[in-house]
Protein backbone atom coordinates (compact mmCIF):
# COMPACT_ATOMS: atom_id res chain seq x y z
CA UNK A 1 0.00 0.00 0.00
CA UNK A 2 1.36 3.45 -0.96
CA UNK A 3 0.34 7.06 -0.53
CA UNK A 4 -3.01 8.09 -1.98
CA UNK A 5 -3.50 9.73 -5.35
CA UNK A 6 -4.59 13.36 -5.27
CA UNK A 7 -8.26 14.20 -5.64
CA UNK A 8 -8.89 15.13 -9.29
CA UNK A 9 -12.16 17.00 -8.82
CA UNK A 10 -13.89 19.38 -6.42
CA UNK A 11 -16.19 16.67 -5.08
CA UNK A 12 -15.01 13.23 -4.01
CA UNK A 13 -16.73 10.41 -2.21
CA UNK A 14 -18.84 9.97 -0.24
CA UNK A 15 -15.93 8.51 1.70
CA UNK A 16 -16.58 6.00 4.47
CA UNK A 17 -14.75 7.61 7.37
CA UNK A 18 -13.97 6.12 10.78
CA UNK A 19 -14.72 9.47 12.35
CA UNK A 20 -17.35 11.04 10.09
CA UNK A 21 -19.38 8.18 8.64
CA UNK A 22 -20.51 8.93 5.07
CA UNK A 23 -18.53 12.07 4.26
CA UNK A 24 -18.83 14.03 1.03
CA UNK A 25 -15.39 15.52 0.43
CA UNK A 26 -14.93 19.02 -1.00
CA UNK A 27 -11.47 19.77 -2.42
CA UNK A 28 -10.69 23.50 -2.49
CA UNK A 29 -7.11 23.05 -3.73
CA UNK A 30 -5.57 22.53 -7.19
CA UNK A 31 -6.34 19.16 -8.74
CA UNK A 32 -2.91 18.46 -10.23
CA UNK A 33 -0.75 19.03 -7.15
CA UNK A 34 -0.85 19.17 -3.39
CA UNK A 35 -0.58 22.64 -1.87
CA UNK A 36 -0.19 22.87 1.89
CA UNK A 37 1.33 24.97 4.66
CA UNK A 38 2.72 21.78 6.23
CA UNK A 39 4.88 18.97 4.88
CA UNK A 40 3.95 16.32 7.45
CA UNK A 41 6.14 13.25 7.62
CA UNK A 42 3.08 10.99 7.48
CA UNK A 43 0.76 12.72 4.96
CA UNK A 44 -1.44 10.28 3.04
CA UNK A 45 -0.87 12.33 -0.14
CA UNK A 46 2.91 12.21 0.12
CA UNK A 47 5.41 15.06 0.28
CA UNK A 48 4.34 18.66 -0.29
CA UNK A 49 5.85 19.99 -3.52
CA UNK A 50 4.30 23.45 -3.12
CA UNK A 51 4.83 24.59 0.46
CA UNK A 52 3.39 27.94 1.50
CA UNK A 53 0.55 30.11 2.74
CA UNK A 54 -0.34 32.25 -0.29
CA UNK A 55 -2.69 30.96 -2.97
CA UNK A 56 -3.94 34.38 -4.06
CA UNK A 57 -2.08 34.40 -7.38
CA UNK A 58 -2.96 30.88 -8.50
CA UNK A 59 -5.28 30.42 -11.47
CA UNK A 60 -5.97 26.69 -10.96
CA UNK A 61 -8.19 26.97 -7.89
CA UNK A 62 -11.91 26.24 -8.04
CA UNK A 63 -13.91 29.47 -7.98
CA UNK A 64 -16.72 30.17 -5.54
CA UNK A 65 -19.23 29.45 -8.31
CA UNK A 66 -17.41 26.23 -9.22
CA UNK A 67 -17.72 25.04 -5.63
CA UNK A 68 -21.38 26.09 -5.42
CA UNK A 69 -22.32 24.18 -8.57
CA UNK A 70 -20.32 21.08 -7.63
CA UNK A 71 -21.73 20.84 -4.10
CA UNK A 72 -25.30 21.49 -5.24
CA UNK A 73 -25.05 18.80 -7.93
CA UNK A 74 -23.59 16.32 -5.43
CA UNK A 75 -26.30 16.99 -2.85
CA UNK A 76 -28.98 16.39 -5.50
CA UNK A 77 -27.39 13.01 -6.20
CA UNK A 78 -26.27 11.81 -2.75
CA UNK A 79 -28.82 11.77 0.04
CA UNK A 80 -27.39 9.28 2.55
CA UNK A 81 -24.73 11.58 3.98
CA UNK A 82 -23.52 12.30 7.49
CA UNK A 83 -21.08 15.14 6.69
CA UNK A 84 -19.95 17.56 4.01
CA UNK A 85 -16.23 17.93 4.69
CA UNK A 86 -13.87 20.64 3.44
CA UNK A 87 -10.51 18.93 2.94
CA UNK A 88 -8.78 17.75 -0.24
CA UNK A 89 -5.28 18.19 -1.68
CA UNK A 90 -3.77 20.25 1.12
CA UNK A 91 -4.94 22.86 3.63
CA UNK A 92 -8.47 24.08 2.73
CA UNK A 93 -8.30 27.37 4.67
CA UNK A 94 -5.64 28.60 2.22
CA UNK A 95 -8.30 29.22 -0.45
CA UNK A 96 -8.66 33.02 -0.80
CA UNK A 97 -12.48 32.68 -0.73
CA UNK A 98 -12.55 30.26 2.18
CA UNK A 99 -14.99 32.25 4.35
CA UNK A 100 -17.42 32.72 1.46
CA UNK A 101 -17.18 29.02 0.61
CA UNK A 102 -18.12 28.10 4.19
CA UNK A 103 -21.25 30.23 3.94
CA UNK A 104 -22.18 28.78 0.53
CA UNK A 105 -21.73 25.19 1.73
CA UNK A 106 -23.79 25.83 4.86
CA UNK A 107 -26.56 27.45 2.81
CA UNK A 108 -26.65 24.55 0.32
CA UNK A 109 -26.77 22.08 3.19
CA UNK A 110 -29.70 23.96 4.75
CA UNK A 111 -31.52 23.94 1.41
CA UNK A 112 -30.83 20.41 0.19
CA UNK A 113 -29.55 18.24 3.06
CA UNK A 114 -31.09 19.26 6.37
CA UNK A 115 -29.54 17.23 9.19
CA UNK A 116 -26.20 16.72 7.44
CA UNK A 117 -23.31 18.36 9.31
CA UNK A 118 -20.54 20.46 7.82
CA UNK A 119 -16.92 19.85 8.82
CA UNK A 120 -13.34 20.71 8.03
CA UNK A 121 -10.08 18.80 8.28
CA UNK A 122 -7.50 21.54 8.93
CA UNK A 123 -3.87 21.55 10.00
CA UNK A 124 -4.59 24.64 12.17
CA UNK A 125 -1.86 26.69 10.47
CA UNK A 126 -4.13 29.69 9.77
CA UNK A 127 -6.38 29.54 12.85
CA UNK A 128 -4.52 32.45 14.43
CA UNK A 129 -6.22 34.75 11.88
CA UNK A 130 -9.54 36.00 13.20
CA UNK A 131 -11.33 35.83 9.82
CA UNK A 132 -10.35 32.17 9.38
CA UNK A 133 -11.32 31.40 12.98
CA UNK A 134 -14.75 32.98 12.51
CA UNK A 135 -15.36 31.04 9.29
CA UNK A 136 -14.19 27.74 10.80
CA UNK A 137 -16.45 28.42 13.78
CA UNK A 138 -19.49 28.50 11.47
CA UNK A 139 -18.96 24.83 10.60
CA UNK A 140 -20.57 22.14 12.74
CA UNK A 141 -17.41 20.12 13.23
CA UNK A 142 -14.14 22.09 13.18
CA UNK A 143 -11.58 19.26 13.23
CA UNK A 144 -8.17 20.81 13.87
CA UNK A 145 -4.78 19.16 13.89
CA UNK A 146 -2.47 19.15 16.91
CA UNK A 147 0.19 16.42 16.70
CA UNK A 148 2.83 17.86 19.02
CA UNK A 149 3.24 19.41 22.43
CA UNK A 150 6.37 21.48 21.74
CA UNK A 151 7.45 23.78 18.97
CA UNK A 152 10.53 21.64 18.37
CA UNK A 153 8.43 18.50 17.99
CA UNK A 154 5.93 20.29 15.76
CA UNK A 155 8.61 21.62 13.42
CA UNK A 156 10.19 18.16 13.17
CA UNK A 157 6.94 16.19 12.71
CA UNK A 158 4.68 18.57 10.76
CA UNK A 159 7.37 20.68 9.03
CA UNK A 160 5.42 23.97 8.70
CA UNK A 161 6.30 26.43 5.98
CA UNK A 162 7.88 29.79 6.63
CA UNK A 163 5.39 32.20 8.18
CA UNK A 164 3.47 29.75 10.34
CA UNK A 165 4.07 30.58 13.99
CA UNK A 166 3.66 28.04 16.80
CA UNK A 167 2.37 30.46 19.44
CA UNK A 168 -0.14 31.98 17.01
CA UNK A 169 -1.41 28.52 16.15
CA UNK A 170 -1.90 27.58 19.81
CA UNK A 171 -3.50 30.94 20.64
CA UNK A 172 -5.87 30.50 17.69
CA UNK A 173 -6.93 27.06 18.88
CA UNK A 174 -7.51 28.44 22.37
CA UNK A 175 -9.69 31.20 20.93
CA UNK A 176 -11.72 28.84 18.71
CA UNK A 177 -14.92 27.81 20.42
CA UNK A 178 -15.43 24.05 20.69
CA UNK A 179 -12.85 22.60 18.28
CA UNK A 180 -12.29 18.89 17.83
CA UNK A 181 -8.58 18.10 18.04
CA UNK A 182 -7.19 15.36 15.80
CA UNK A 183 -3.77 13.99 16.72
CA UNK A 184 -1.70 11.34 14.92
CA UNK A 185 1.03 9.54 16.85
CA UNK A 186 3.88 7.59 15.27
CA UNK A 187 7.12 6.04 16.52
CA UNK A 188 10.50 6.66 14.98
CA UNK A 189 13.56 8.87 15.10
CA UNK A 190 11.39 11.81 14.02
CA UNK A 191 8.25 10.55 15.74
CA UNK A 192 6.18 12.25 18.45
CA UNK A 193 5.76 9.58 21.12
CA UNK A 194 8.44 10.45 23.66
CA UNK A 195 7.05 10.79 27.21
CA UNK A 196 8.09 14.45 27.24
CA UNK A 197 6.29 15.22 23.98
CA UNK A 198 3.13 13.42 25.06
CA UNK A 199 3.00 15.19 28.43
CA UNK A 200 3.52 18.58 26.73
CA UNK A 201 0.74 17.71 24.26
CA UNK A 202 -1.62 16.85 27.12
CA UNK A 203 -0.82 20.22 28.69
CA UNK A 204 -1.82 21.99 25.47
CA UNK A 205 -5.02 19.97 25.21
CA UNK A 206 -5.87 21.21 28.70
CA UNK A 207 -5.22 24.82 27.63
CA UNK A 208 -7.28 24.56 24.44
CA UNK A 209 -10.25 22.79 26.09
CA UNK A 210 -11.62 21.14 22.92
CA UNK A 211 -15.04 19.50 22.86
CA UNK A 212 -13.25 16.22 22.12
CA UNK A 213 -9.95 14.73 20.94
CA UNK A 214 -9.38 12.02 18.32
CA UNK A 215 -6.11 10.08 18.53
CA UNK A 216 -4.97 7.68 15.83
CA UNK A 217 -1.89 6.32 14.10
CA UNK A 218 -0.61 5.37 10.66
CA UNK A 219 -2.84 3.09 8.60
CA UNK A 220 -0.63 3.15 5.47
CA UNK A 221 3.10 3.60 4.80
CA UNK A 222 4.23 7.18 5.47
CA UNK A 223 6.42 9.21 3.10
CA UNK A 224 8.98 9.23 5.95
CA UNK A 225 9.81 5.55 5.96
CA UNK A 226 11.33 5.58 9.43
CA UNK A 227 7.92 6.21 11.04
CA UNK A 228 6.08 3.25 12.51
CA UNK A 229 2.50 2.94 13.77
CA UNK A 230 1.68 3.01 17.46
CA UNK A 231 0.00 -0.05 18.98
CA UNK A 232 -3.66 0.33 19.90
CA UNK A 233 -2.80 -0.36 23.54
CA UNK A 234 -0.44 2.63 23.61
CA UNK A 235 -2.99 4.86 21.88
CA UNK A 236 -5.49 3.86 24.55
CA UNK A 237 -2.92 4.74 27.22
CA UNK A 238 -2.33 8.15 25.63
CA UNK A 239 -6.09 8.69 25.49
CA UNK A 240 -6.47 7.73 29.14
CA UNK A 241 -3.69 10.09 30.23
CA UNK A 242 -5.17 12.95 28.18
CA UNK A 243 -8.66 12.34 29.52
CA UNK A 244 -7.38 12.40 33.08
CA UNK A 245 -4.87 15.23 32.61
CA UNK A 246 -6.94 17.57 30.43
CA UNK A 247 -10.44 16.61 31.51
CA UNK A 248 -11.89 16.26 28.00
CA UNK A 249 -13.32 13.29 26.04
CA UNK A 250 -10.65 11.41 24.07
CA UNK A 251 -11.37 8.63 21.55
CA UNK A 252 -9.03 6.20 19.79
CA UNK A 253 -9.50 5.59 16.05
Amino acid sequence: MSVLSLQNSIIYGPVRSRRLGASLGVNLLPRARKFCSFDCLYCQYGWTERHGLDLSERNDLPSLDDVRRAVETALARDHALDYITLAGNGEPTLHPKFAEIVDVVNALRDRHAVGVKTAILSNSSTIGRWEIREAVGRLDEPIMKLDAGTETGWRRFNRPCRGVQWEELIAGLEALEGPVLQSLFAHGENGNTSPEEIMAWIGLVGRIRPRSVQVYTLDRPAPERSLEPVAVSQLEDIARQAKEGAGVPVSVY
